[in-house]
């Protein structure tokens, strides 16, 4: 991974994270300001979840934020939030890792914070910063911005508290790890935004950050409610495009702890203040990794099999079968076991012997190979191989020694199968993936066609098409086909292509109706 990579997204990752949060002051339309306070974001035991994409990684790191507790603290009415970054999968190894909680202690009746504690965390050491900012009644404000400055979790809150009335324009001053920012905002319109956690209908507004900001095209959708919140956030860098994904919103009971005033403190030891007792959030630093991920079309068990064809027979020359075998901790990490067999049956045996079996260890985030073994017996060829990749230097080494440089999210064929069916299918988008075929890196196209009915024994199924073609220069020479069906768990039902012999043909022998 080149460096100008990693460093345009380690300054644009927390830019785009500001994007929450900038506005304290409203300029309307006849150039009156207003300061405008709403209660409702501030409720006690509110508790977002947001999932942070970057192109063609589907998942790149959470960010975990909640209302933990209000109560008296130093003598104000006080709410106290706290958040929680991290960065995950390939990209917390290859391009930077973010392990940090913020602590910010807030005003309840204007939202302007007074003290913030943040935790930073790598693999071997823990820094801990204690922020004195209080303000006091002198703080003065300019003439196009209220009193205050804000760290970015206080920012994000006090964003939400705004009317987000039509073409009006919202600026913050937002001071975060020694960094000034100024921050415009506008509210441009309305919009339906569909989600992996639903539809929402939303206020649109456009974010413009003050400074050479690596980050452009800032755009921010909150739901069209009194809590106003952040369901999707969109931004480009460079290199690709940035999203936040609101991935949950729930109201957790505060314990009885949390209920009762946060305790006063000396001013004296302002500085390093014990923080009330608060429910433990989730996702934690280092959680437990559940089996299955609410987020994969398929679940730990699923076993696909294939009747394969040829031309337009109905007689099965070969079967194939993958599987999802299981996630636990793999060669000294956390993994998915994928399979897959095939080999020739009846007639087709007696002419030709194949049997194959491959099985892949993947990352259960990105679903990209770390370790892939091959054992094949094709006529008489024989390949018994063991792959072990290196996503993070984009290097394959071979049991014999030999290694083979690749593109950083190189895939193999087996894992190919499983991420296709996580992509959001729609119709024109192109996927680009790279895949090891025969010991080379190619680039493989995934192109949506058209939604069509395909029969496949005696079911009428609802499909999505798909080409997969290359970048060789006979791009589709194979005219390689797959339709999935029309669901979340994007079944692979046929896969056609065409060989020496003619159009191979599989189709998966039993449609489940349920996710297995």
């Amino acid at each position: 991974m080149n460096l100008s990579l990693k460093l345009r997204l380690i300054f644009s990752l927390p830019i785009l994270f500001l994007s929450l949060s900038f506005p304290v002051f409203v300029q309307e339309t006849n150039g009156a300001s207003s300061t405008a306070f709403a209660q409702a974001p501030y409720k006690v035991g509110e508790h977002l979840t947001y999932n942070v994409s970057f192109s063609n990684f589907p998942s790149i790191a959470y960010v975990d934020l909640q209302v933990v507790a209000r109560g008296m603290y130093e003598g104000h009415d006080t709410v106290q939030l706290r958040a929680h970054a991290q960065t995950t999968g390939v990209v917390n190894v290859a391009l930077f890792s973010i392990n940090n909680e913020y602590t910010t202690y807030v005003d309840a009746e204007t939202g302007i914070p007074f003290q913030s504690k943040v935790v930073v965390r790598d693999s071997a050491t823990q820094a801990e910063q204690t922020v004195d900012m209080s303000q006091g009644t002198g703080a003065e404000a300019s003439q196009r911005s209220i009193p205050g400055t804000y760290d970015f979790l206080s920012a994000f809150y006090r964003v939400r508290a705004m009317p987000l009335a039509q073409g009006s324009t919202y600026l913050i001053n937002i001071k975060t790890e020694g960094q000034d920012y100024r921050v415009e905002f506008k509210v441009t319109g309305t919009d339906v935004i569909r989600t992996n956690g639903g539809s929402f209908t939303t206020v649109v507004a456009n974010v413009r950050v003050s400074g050479n900001s690596p980050i452009k095209d800032i755009r921010v959708h909150f739901t069209d409610d009194a809590r106003h919140i952040p369901v999707l956030i969109t931004g480009k860098v460079s290199t690709g495009k940035l999203e936040v994904e609101l991935a949950g919103s729930e109201i957790i009971k505060p314990p009885t702890a949390a209920t009762a005033p946060i305790a006063t403190v000396d001013p004296a030891a302002r500085p390093t203040p014990t923080p009330t007792p608060r429910p433990t959030p989730k996702p934690q630093p280092t959680p437990a990794q559940p089996v299955n991920n609410p987020d994969w079309p398929f679940t730990i068990g699923e076993q696909l099999n294939y009747q394969v064809f040829i031309g337009t027979s109905n007689t099965p020359l070969g079967l194939a079968t993958f599987q999802a075998r299981g996630r636990s901790r793999y060669f000294e990490r956390d993994g998915l076991s994928l399979s897959v067999t095939a080999q020739t049956t009846g007639a087709a045996a007696r002419l030709f012997v194949a049997n194959d079996t491959i099985e892949s260890y993947v990352d259960p985030i990105t679903f990209l190979p770390y370790r892939t073994v091959q054992n094949l017996s094709e006529g008489k060829r024989r390949l018994n191989e063991t792959l072990q990749v290196d996503q993070v230097k984009g290097l394959v080494t071979t049991d014999k020694g030999k290694r083979i440089e690749i593109p950083v999210g190189t895939h193999d064929y087996l894992s190919l199968f499983y991420v296709i069916r996580s992509f959001n299918i729609v119709q024109t988008k192109r996927n680009a993936i790279s895949v090891l075929v025969e010991g080379k890196p190619k680039t493989i196209f995934v192109n949506s066609l058209k939604r069509e009915t395909i029969e496949i024994g005696n079911q009428k199924i609802s499909a999505i098409a798909i080409s997969l073609t290359t970048d060789d220069q006979q791009a589709d020479k194979y005219q390689l086909r797959m339709w999935v069906s029309n669901d979340r768990r994007r079944l692979p039902l046929r896969i056609t292509c065409m060989t020496e012999l003619g159009l191979l043909r599989a189709d998966l022998a039993i449609v489940p109706t349920a996710t297995q």
